[in-house]
């Protein structure tokens, strides 16, 4: 069978849905809520296409090709619905894909990572990251101005972390010297990274019960960034920030260890079904509309297998 893919003929065998046919072609076309080999229902609008033949718009995951299709797969009007659905996911996905401190510091020092790190009394990592960060034989913290600490996170719960003199000790522990130095900033700024917004009462109260662990870090990076298709596909459509902000309801940074060394954390899902229909009755959609959400079956959670981390296109599902 042939169908025009913008104006082109593809031959395709009717056999595969759309958007398997238009990747195998060369097409780059976005998708959240589809994964190759998995079962799947059509929810995110990211892989929208324009069937020309109808003018109708249609979702390449779920639909197959058929005689007749004329397919435009990067036509403005496509690219606006895809930017669309984007950005409504967006406004529901409450995160800091980068950690404050982490943004702005001018050593390009991954400080959250180090920081984490140091509460998992990890030291060897920790100073292993802070040293490829700069030269091996300086830290350039002594007279910084930290500007890591006048955007942490934890300032505006109780009191900002020490982040300073967390990275000297660390440094003396090691044997770097106090020597300050210029070093060139490697954070990828590029990249879109999104801001969880306000804690409110109830999510400093409880910051503050949960996160009291040596450095008082509220370790607010991603932990799932390196594999967030959501954030792939945001700095694709150069969305800079979701046009409707952030209003999930869910709470901020809880995280439902579910076994081993897999963890859930709500407040990032956006609700593409995978796990859900990936697992066998672990986990499940509980209410409707705006209120839906994602839930771990609590006597089934013995039975998930971690693997199920690599279907979820966010970082709501990760191996810690």
């Amino acid at each position: 069978m042939k169908i025009l893919v913008n104006d082109k003929e593809l031959e395709v065998s009717g056999e595969r849905v759309l958007i398997e046919e238009l990747r195998d072609a060369g097409y780059v076309i976005p998708s959240l809520c589809y994964a190759h080999d998995a079962k799947h229902e059509p929810s995110c609008m990211v892989c929208m296409v324009r069937n020309e033949a109808n003018n109708q718009m249609i979702p390449s995951c779920s639909t197959y090709p058929t005689e007749g299709m004329r397919i435009d797969v990067e036509s403005d009007d496509v690219k606006a619905l895809r930017r669309m659905g984007l950005e409504l996911l967006l406004s529901d996905h409450r995160a800091d894909c980068e950690a404050p401190c982490t943004v702005v510091c001018p050593s390009g020092i991954d400080v959250a990572q180090v920081l984490l790190y140091i509460d998992r009394k990890q030291m060897d990592e920790a100073f292993s990251l802070l040293s490829s960060a700069v030269d091996v034989e300086h830290l350039p913290c002594t007279d910084c101005k930290a500007m890591c600490e006048k955007a942490c996170r934890r300032g505006t719960v109780d009191k900002c972390v020490d982040i300073r003199q967390l990275l000297i000790d660390l440094s003396e522990q090691k044997g770097l010297k106090k020597v300050d130095v210029t070093s060139k900033a490697v954070l990828d700024k590029s990249s879109f990274s999104s801001k969880l917004g306000r804690y409110n009462d109830k999510e400093k109260e409880w910051l503050r019960e949960e996160y009291s662990q040596p450095s008082h870090c509220l370790h607010c990076a991603c932990e799932g960034k390196a594999k967030c298709k959501l954030r792939e596909c945001a700095t694709s459509a150069q969305i800079k920030s979701p046009r409707h902000g952030v209003s999930s309801h869910l709470p901020v940074k809880q995280q439902v260890h579910v076994n081993g060394r897999l963890y859930f954390e709500p407040a990032k899902c956006i609700r593409c079904g995978l796990c859900v229909y990936n697992t066998k009755d672990s986990f499940t959609f509980m209410h409707r509309g705006f209120d839906m959400q994602v839930v771990v079956i609590e006597e089934n959670k013995k039975d998930i297998d971690e693997k199920v981390a690599d279907l979820c296109p966010t970082g709501a599902l990760f191996v810690r």
